[in-house]
């Protein structure tokens, strides 16, 4: 692959230079003139134009003349002789020239107005219905595949042309808007109480993209997977041989795998950025994580926003309604039920200990052993007295919690090899089992979902591939209750290690 040619961009020297006032000023009117079909323009006609706003009062003929030669040196213009008015010798000695502005010049000034329209803010916007759009057009690919005859180059190109404008629509908007919601402008007005008014609004906007974004991607995902580059190439030849009949001058240089070669690095972009490749996630993946943190964080804001509001609202009318609806009451047992239900207990005591009975998690509070708490005296001077002591050896108190765990673990696994048919383990074949065989197998789903294969590799050396059917339920019966789930199924893909 050739590299680019990092040269450095003379034509961009007129938007610096010290006269840049006056070269900006020609060049956008050859821009706007552009833009009207009209491609060269004599020097009377621009220096008219010139005349005409403010600033240019002073400037004279010889002053655009040294312009337009300047610009010429920077190939912003192209000087052409004109012969065609000349009735004498002398007129055409004279060398009178009509200008015409470059393609550097024309997207350099395109690019100007586009920004100064858009000021210094992002734009871009979240459509669902593009992404709806670039689903139908795939479709249209997919068909024509799946065909023996490919359809003519118009078609095709006309076809590829839409794909490539919806997926840089996408891309654009979708990145420019991120940009929006996370600068600082955005960051400031989300933080003033005028936001309020908009968060609904800001929300289901965001909600809506997410809802309509999900129902689509998917099968976008499917199509893409589905089509190969290989599937793909005779559509390619085909825009291909379309373009090749627009005579260009500057493509009769590339050779057509050259343009296979960037019509395929397109595609593969595209689907890079709905499937990811191997050095990271799909930009499809990313765009719905930062909605979903948005939504989120216009959430956290706007209950900040509340919270302040409501701290320094005035709560006198509620006193005043509360006062008077004690003031109501016949009996003093009456205001009492109702002081209940207004303050709540008054007085509470909370008792706390910070006695730690057992490291097992799954420990029922009622299984454990009471805590002592011991009081001690609230006096400035007072200190614990202290005695000398030896160091007492725990051994046998580690040698013994270390025989009863060790005979835990045998008694769990004796436990599930009798709950066990062949090499599998069936959850709706299982009788009522013990409280932490079934916090083990829920376990064993928890570490299993988080894999692609959903297989892991338990405590005791065996690898257990999950499999979960969700259109069947089933109930798991345990000495404390019970839980309904899918029906999942463990099977053991290998013996123990020894």
């Amino acid at each position: 692959m050739q590299a680019p040619s990092f040269k450095k961009v003379q034509e961009a020297a007129y938007l610096t230079a010290d006269k840049a006032w006056s070269y900006r000023a020609i060049l956008r009117y050859f821009y706007v003139q552009h833009e009207r079909m009209r491609e060269f323009l004599f020097p009377e006609e621009i220096f008219a134009y010139l005349t005409d706003l403010d600033g240019f009062q002073d400037y004279t003929e010889e002053q655009l003349q040294q312009d337009l030669d300047q610009l010429v040196k920077w190939n912003n213009l192209v000087a052409r002789q004109e012969v065609s008015r000349a009735s004498t010798i002398e007129e055409f000695k004279k060398k009178r020239y009509r200008y015409q502005c470059t393609p550097y010049t024309v997207e350099f000034e395109r690019m100007l107005q586009q920004m100064e329209r858009g000021g210094d803010v992002f734009g871009g916007s979240l459509e669902k219905k593009e992404f709806e759009r670039l689903y139908q057009e795939l479709l249209k690919v997919e068909e024509i595949i799946k065909q023996d005859e490919v359809p003519s180059a118009d078609e095709c190109a006309q076809l590829w042309n839409d794909i490539v404008t919806y997926f840089r629509s996408i891309n654009q908007n979708t990145s420019d808007y991120m940009a929006h919601i996370n600068s600082e402008a955005a960051e400031e007005r989300m933080q003033t109480e005028a936001f309020l008014a908009y968060k609904d609004q800001f929300t289901a906007y965001l909600r809506d993209f997410i809802i309509g974004l999900q129902q689509t991607a998917l099968k976008i995902q499917q199509l893409l997977e589905s089509i190969s580059i290989r599937q793909l190439t005779p559509l390619l030849k085909q825009v291909i041989n379309h373009e090749q009949q627009v005579p260009r001058f500057e493509d009769m240089g590339l050779d057509e795998q050259e343009l296979m070669n960037e019509k395929q690095e397109k595609w593969r972009s595209l689907c890079e950025w709905f499937l990811g490749n191997a050095h990271g996630e799909s930009n499809l993946d990313m765009l719905q994580t930062r909605t979903n943190e948005q939504i989120r964080r216009i959430t956290r804001i706007v209950q900040r926003l509340g919270e302040r509001h409501h701290y320094f609202r005035s709560r006198k009318k509620d006193y005043l309604h509360l006062a008077e609806w004690f003031d109501s009451l016949e009996t003093i047992h009456e205001a009492h039920e109702l002081s209940a239900v207004v303050f709540g207990v008054f007085h509470t005591r909370h008792i706390y200990s910070d006695h730690v009975p057992t490291d097992d998690i799954y420990t029922d509070v009622w299984d454990e052993a009471p805590m002592e708490h011991e009081t001690k005296p609230r006096i400035r001077n007072y200190r614990e007295k202290t005695r000398p002591g030896a160091i007492v050896s725990q051994k046998e108190r580690k040698d013994a919690a270390r025989k009863e765990h060790l005979h835990n673990k045998r008694l769990e696994q004796q436990t599930l090899e009798n709950y066990m048919t062949g090499n599998e383990i069936r959850l709706a074949e299982l009788p009522t089992v013990e409280p932490y065989v079934r916090k083990m197998l829920l376990g064993w789903i928890g570490k299993a979902m988080a894999r692609k294969n959903h297989t892991f590799k338990t405590e005791y050396g065996r690898q257990v591939q999950v499999i979960m059917d969700e259109q069947k339920r089933a109930v798991l019966h345990a000495e404390d209750g019970a839980i309904e789930m899918p029906a999942v199924t463990f099977r053991f893909l290998d013996e123990v290690n020894k």
